[in-house]
């Protein structure tokens, strides 16, 4: 393998990296250049992401390697999903993109299965029903009159649209395009009869290009600005948990995976979409990857709880928690009494995490926590016992047997809620990368340049970058009994 050097731009919903890969003497090495906030914009009663200041602080990333006169040969971008910038004829943004926690969405759906109804939406898409789905969400700004589509030249999603950026050319990348609920899973194309509600041609759409795809090179005023020259910027896996699970560290196909982070996401890599009535019953979501893949997997409520918690904590008493301190306080708790279902629509965007996951226990009959120690214990055995349910669900439907469960993405950090998630689905677990979005992210970019074959060899690639840890299953009597309390005092079925 050749010597490369490729930077990944990594934005997720809370923070963003610019991350420098070196692959020298055929192993793999990353830096971080800078992080930097990802924060919601409330403007009006409206929420927004400001993708100017994400743009500032990804071409000072950029400017750091070219202040060490790194040769970069090529640079993806992978973001979260859903949300989209309109682009006016002059080639300039409409407005800041729209985020996905704005509740301009809330009780969309149901208004627009008056059109298609909500058993064909999915029949087309299989897509799982979330209110902030890219589809809502247009439905919701033509609801509101804050589109005039017929001024619009283009709509980009999110990966596409920094990609735009820093190019001039547009694109529509499938993995993203896939979170939509836009998309038909079988064609890959997005599927008309969807946008008929919404008065939107499908010409609006750039179009669909694979991970892999060479977009362009560095817009000329872009490259003198950070101090680099015309770099290729290549379409990776566009979707954040696209990226991670390229980077999955599997040495066969009987796995699954759960991206870990302030969502989790939970589900296997299947070679064709699963969409059966069982999946729609379940609301489970096929969501493309690399090499025409589906992630076919169901999104929960992850660390958001937690994140949620530390914040309302220091911002009433000023006090903070290094992960050490969190982790020690979650063992400390001998008992515990407290469950939630992370996925209960009170946790979406509560005023106070600890008041919503009080007012939870209490309206489900259990204990309130009383300590930060038993918020931060009740937090991790929910979240564990919920991977559980899913899980059991996804073993239904894969076509093979799943032989252990990946954990990739900052949670794989987790010591505690890493043996957790093992004693509770009675599997080995293996932890790493943390990195795992970036890491795909380079790994994509490495195949279209020809640096790596396959994939394959890209998660071989993976598994020498990276530590893993182990974590094999006990106590599983005791974590049986939990999970019989779990699910009948959350109500799940």
């Amino acid at each position: 393998m050749k010597d490369t050097a490729c930077i990944a731009i990594d934005l997720g919903a809370t923070s963003g990296r610019v991350i420098l890969a070196k692959m020298k003497h055929g192993r793999l090495e990353t830096e971080i250049l800078n992080r930097f906030p990802n924060v919601i914009k409330e403007i009006d009663g409206r929420c927004y992401w400001d993708i100017y200041s994400l743009f500032d602080s990804i071409k000072e990333g950029l400017n750091m390697a070219a202040s060490r006169r790194i040769a970069i040969d090529s640079i993806g971008v992978d973001t979260w999903g859903v949300d989209f910038v309109c682009v006016r004829p002059d080639g300039s943004f409409v407005s800041l993109p729209r985020a996905y926690r704005d509740p301009y969405t809330e009780g969309v759906p149901e208004q627009y299965f008056r059109h298609i109804p909500r058993e064909e939406v999915y029949r087309l898409t299989g897509i799982q029903f979330m209110n902030f789905n890219s589809l809502f969400q247009l439905y919701a700004m033509r609801l509101e009159g804050s589109i005039d589509i017929d001024g619009v030249r283009s709509i980009l999603f999110m990966p596409d649209a920094i990609s735009y950026l820093l190019t001039g050319k547009e694109v529509c990348e499938y993995t993203i395009l896939s979170t939509s609920q836009l998309m038909n899973p079988e064609t890959c194309r997005i599927e008309e009869r969807l946008l008929e509600p919404l008065h939107i041609p499908v010409e609006k759409f750039p179009p669909v290009v694979m991970p892999g795809r060479i977009i362009g090179n560095l817009r000329a005023d872009v490259a003198a600005e950070i101090g680099l020259s015309a770099i290729p910027v290549v379409a990776v896996a566009g979707h954040d948990t696209a990226s991670a699970v390229a980077a999955v560290p599997a040495s066969g196909r009987n796995f699954a995976y759960l991206s870990s982070g302030t969502w989790s996401l939970m589900g296997i890599e299947s070679e064709k979409p699963i969409v059966t009535d069982e999946a729609y019953r379940m609301n489970f979501t096929n969501e493309g990857g690399i090499d025409g893949t589906t992630r076919f997997l169901k999104n929960i409520t992850g660390l958001w709880l937690l994140e949620q918690c530390l914040k309302a904590w220091k911002n009433k008493s000023g006090v903070t928690y290094s992960y050490p301190q969190i982790v020690e306080m979650g063992q400390s708790v001998a008992t515990n009494e407290s469950y939630v279902d992370p996925d209960d629509a009170t946790f979406s965007n509560p005023v106070s995490m600890p008041e919503a996951i009080a007012d939870y226990c209490k309206s489900h009959h259990m204990a309130v926590p009383r300590t930060h120690a038993e918020y931060v214990r009740c937090i991790f055995e929910s979240l564990a016992l919920k991977y559980r349910f899913v899980l059991t669900r996804l073993q239904t439907v894969a076509s093979f047997p799943i032989e252990c469960l990946h954990i990739i993405g900052g949670g794989s950090q987790n010591d505690l809620l890493n043996r957790f998630t093992a004693n509770a689905i009675g599997l080995p677990v293996i932890a790493g990368p943390s990195e795992a979005t970036a890491l795909g992210n380079v790994l994509v970019q490495l195949r279209a340049l020809g640096v790596v074959a396959d994939r394959d060899s890209m998660r071989r690639l993976a598994a020498g970058a990276v530590s893993l840890q182990r974590y094999e299953p006990c106590d599983t009597e005791l974590w049986n009994e939990k999970y019989v309390i779990f699910k009948k005092k959350c109500n799940l079925l």
